[in-house]
């Protein structure tokens, strides 16, 4: 806390206590931090400070600065993180109920604030749409109507 108060226990609603898959290509890096960094308990803190306390805001800014720096990441904030996860994982196509249950909310409103748009996915949202259109008249043209949920709809006009 601002107040320097630490405080461990359970997260602030039951959606947050949950199980995330990861993806494959980051589990030998993160196997690699748990055996090296982190408490040993199955319960134990993953990220620890350098004489393997809880860390503290205060002095982990000046550790994740410095971090950011040597590694040649543009300035960030941890909290960014979880921003950049979330809208990623929302260009996997995952439902916004699977983005609230990934990042552990019980609500929209709180899943909707790490939810960004990104420049290249009007693109692509443009192009599965035209993708769309063009099987619906390739069926059109072969007289099937496939899987068309209007096909037993008469029509107007």
């Amino acid at each position: 806390m601002k107040t320097g108060e630490l405080i461990t226990g359970r997260p602030k609603s039951e959606a947050g206590a949950r199980v995330v898959t990861l993806p494959e290509i980051i589990v030998g890096d993160l196997t690699w931090h748990l055996q090296r960094f982190s408490e040993s308990a199955p319960d134990g803190l993953v990220f620890v400070g350098e004489k393997g306390a809880q860390l503290r805001r205060s002095n982990f800014t000046k550790v994740w600065a410095k971090a950011i720096t040597e590694a040649g990441i543009p300035k960030i904030h941890v909290r960014d993180l979880r921003h950049t996860g979330n809208t990623l994982a929302a260009m996997t196509g995952a439902s916004l109920k699977e983005l609230m249950a990934r990042m552990g909310h019980s609500s929209t409103k709180a899943a909707m604030v790490y939810l960004h748009t990104s420049k290249d996915r009007d693109r692509v949202i443009a192009d599965a749409l035209g993708e769309i259109v063009k099987a619906g008249l390739k069926n059109e043209s072969k007289g099937d109507r496939g899987d068309d949920p209007l096909a037993d709809q008469p029509t107007v006009g």
